[in-house]
């Protein structure tokens, strides 16, 4: 299918992203391909190719959504899936399941089916495509060092539909709608 590359977001502060961005440096490790700060953000629901004529009935299935906003906290690092490192994550603490589930329920009746494996709330800044014993052991010592960071708090009052070009260069994202909780 072709269509528009679309996800629901939420983003991080620019001041969170600065953070992440020196983290980043501390954890770099051969293997690992780190997410650019500026396009880090939470990811609340991938929908893939969403043809191009019905971005419009997303967009208003989105608009139903009705939640306040809530209070986050960027605390914790670890991966998935555990001994070899696939991702690394930051953790999030905050009302994250409950903005999901409103949004699955907002979207299911569009034909973007529940995830699976369930919502867990946790922002990317890492991927490693060929997983390995040392890339995976180093990671996770730097990884454990962290596993009690905490990198403040922020409000959430409002998440997006985003776009997704994939280039050579990277993903180029771009805000197709907000929703203020």
């Amino acid at each position: 299918m072709t269509g528009i590359r679309c996800f629901v977001a939420v983003d991080l502060p620019e001041e969170m992203r600065e953070e992440i961005g020196r983290l980043e440096e501390d954890i770099a490790t051969a293997g690992l391909r780190l997410v650019r700060p500026e396009l880090v953000h939470i990811t609340i629901k991938f929908l893939g190719d969403v043809p191009e004529g019905g971005v419009g009935r997303v967009k208003e299935g989105l608009a139903t959504v009705k939640a306040p906003p809530f209070t986050a906290r960027l605390t914790g690092m670890g991966a998935f899936p555990g001994r070899s490192v696939r991702v690394v994550w930051l953790g999030l603490e905050g009302d994250f399941s409950s903005l999901s589930d409103k949004v699955e329920t907002a979207l299911g009746p569009l034909g973007y089916p529940r995830e699976e494996r369930g919502f867990i709330p946790h922002v990317t800044i890492g991927r490693v495509g060929r997983p390995d014993a040392r890339t995976s052991r180093e990671l996770l010592a730097k990884i454990g060092s962290r596993s009690a960071l905490d990198l403040g708090s922020f409000t959430v009052d409002r998440f997006y539909l985003k776009k997704s070009t994939l280039t050579p260069g990277g993903p180029i994202y771009e805000d197709l709608a907000a929703f203020p909780l």
